[in-house]
């Protein structure tokens, strides 16, 4: 008979996984990363890593799943507060913590837009990235809409119009991260321009 395991180390172990499927996916991207890469980097068995994910493509959802409702959830939480500057909390919902850009890149963007779009021709994932799309949308757009109905921000522009625009400017931003070489995306320098943009669509002084 073999021992129980406790729900909170199985919960400690899918953990670990994920964390070592990160670097994984970061180091080779996801097409080129293999289930043998996740074994190797967390430790685990075949049947231990597959007692979590049955496919690598599972293994990368649970990546998405657990990093955008994280957010979304955080957002949620502030915005249940209904104190301090949408402002600002916009622009911490798009650069974090410091709500400033720097010339630092998501090292899980390029694998992101790689998923999706070499998933495009499949139902399923297909189905799915859409499904992720409005989650994302919804992070930007709820923050816009409560700014705006606050009176914070101008109604000029639809929320959901200039949430896709924040998307859109973020993928974009992606795209040339996996392509070229760091020094030419200037990341710094478009996300600032992208701020005034926001400031002017938005009616925010200063």
């Amino acid at each position: 008979m073999s021992p129980k395991v406790s729900k909170e180390h199985l919960k400690q172990r899918r953990a670990k996984i994920l964390e070592a499927a990160r670097a994984v996916f970061i180091e080779h991207g996801y097409e080129r990363a293999t289930m043998k890469h996740v074994m190797d980097a967390a430790g685990v068995s075949r049947g231990g890593l597959y007692q979590y994910f049955s496919n690598k493509e599972e293994l990368y959802e649970a990546i998405l799943e657990e990093r955008l409702s994280s957010e979304y959830a955080n957002i949620q939480n502030v915005l249940n507060m209904s104190e301090g500057s949408y402002w600002k909390l916009l622009l911490k919902s798009i650069f974090g913590d410091d709500m400033e850009p720097n010339d630092e890149m998501d090292e899980m963007a390029p694998s992101n837009l790689e998923f999706f779009i070499t998933g495009r021709l499949d139902e399923r994932r297909r189905k799915y990235g859409q499904e992720r799309y409005q989650l994302g949308i919804k992070v930007y757009q709820d923050v816009i809409r409560a700014g705006q109905e606050s009176g914070e921000f101008s109604s000029k522009y639809s929320s959901d119009i200039l949430a896709r625009s924040i998307v859109a400017f973020i993928d974009g931003l992606a795209l040339e991260y996996a392509i070229l070489p760091n020094e030419d995306v200037k990341l710094k320098e478009q996300s600032n321009m992208f701020i005034e943009y926001l400031r002017m669509a938005l009616g925010v002084e200063g």
